[in-house]
């Protein structure tokens, strides 16, 4: 390891919080930094359980991680300490003296600000909580009193981690389908959503980090509006397994097959050194709950073999149930 990034290839719901989970749970990371805002909710199934997280990163799984908020993040306080409570994690969490904070004002103005209608946000109030941090009038974590005992230089400490060899990951939010810059284009988020910026709301320079790990689903997906080539009807997403609820907002996620030329896309501007692929037993049933390679049908391997050969990069982990370790890690 000792750095990586986690990424979305897609337009997010790709599966990054099974990964992350298994990550933390297989390689024991020694502190993990969560960017991005409440808009993505990074599922985690452990022990039967399921969690639906918007603040805490997904590494929480593991005791020994130290959890960590991002300067570049946008902070929910309340979505926060709800989160905290619930994964009992307050001894070891920390956010950015300087994150910045969405109100409750911010929430509203998504819902009626007219320029948003149409683009099918979350309703969180991620993008006015941007706008207004871009205008440099924003709230930020040092300014409020319930986070004071959280407060610490995320930068710092992952640095600092980094330098002694610990293992850090990174973990973006949302997908690269969704950047402000290199995404659909006006239906995307307030941000980008590439490695690089990843890193950027980390505080912790490119030259730092060994691998840009991007997360794929065996099928796409999106929620909200936008263009999503080789989109099926509802009625044909049931019919293949594909139709989906969102973790975070219960909102129907809309489906489409595999699109090689999106995902080629995503790998050479993520600077992609590894893989993931998540739920394929959706596209082949047969494959659920398998933990080696071997135990895969030859259609499924052949799936797998043509995505390395179309992105040129190798699929490292491949996820076959929902649980944090029904994972095949071809790893060394």
């Amino acid at each position: 390891m000792p750095c990586t990034v986690i990424v979305g290839a897609f337009w997010g719901d790709e599966g990054k919080g099974k990964i992350i989970s298994y990550l933390a749970l297989k390689d024991k990371i020694d502190l993990c930094v969560r960017t991005g805002s409440v808009n993505a909710a990074h599922t985690v199934w452990i022990e039967g359980k399921r969690y639906a997280l918007h603040m805490v990163p997904a590494t929480f799984v593991y005791e020994g991680c130290r959890l960590l908020i991002g300067a570049g993040a946008n902070v929910h306080v309340a979505k926060f300490l709800e989160e905290v409570e619930a994964t009992n994690v307050k001894n070891r969490i920390g956010v950015d003296c300087q994150a910045s904070i969405i109100e409750e004002k911010h929430s509203m103005q998504d819902k009626i600000s007219a320029h948003l209608k149409g683009l099918g946000t979350t309703g969180w109030g991620v993008g006015p909580a941007l706008e207004e941090r871009v205008r440099r009038t924003a709230k930020l974590a040092k300014d409020i009193p319930e986070l004071q005992p959280y407060l610490t230089d995320v930068a710092v400490e992952a640095n600092n981690a980094i330098n002694a060899g610990k293992k850090v990951l990174l973990e973006g939010t949302q997908g690269f389908m969704l950047s402000l810059f290199y995404g659909t284009y006006p239906y995307v988020t307030g941000r980008d959503t590439s490695a690089s910026a990843v890193c950027s709301e980390a505080g912790v320079g490119p030259t730092k980090v060994d691998d840009v790990l991007l997360v794929f689903k065996s099928f796409m997906t999106r929620v909200g509006a936008g263009p999503l080539p080789g989109e099926l009807t509802k009625e044909e997403a049931i019919k293949q397994g594909w139709f989906e609820i969102a973790a975070g907002t219960g909102r129907e996620r809309r489906s489409a097959p595999f699109n090689f030329e999106i995902a080629k896309k995503a790998a050479i501007i993520n600077g992609a050194t590894q893989a993931a692929l998540t739920k394929l037993d959706a596209l082949y049933p047969k494959c659920k709950g398998a933990r080696t390679y071997d135990e895969l049908p030859l259609e499924a391997k052949e799936f797998v073999k043509e995505v390395e050969r179309q992105i040129g990069v190798p699929v490292v982990l491949i996820g076959t149930g929902p649980e944090a370790l029904d994972i095949i890690d071809r790893r060394s």
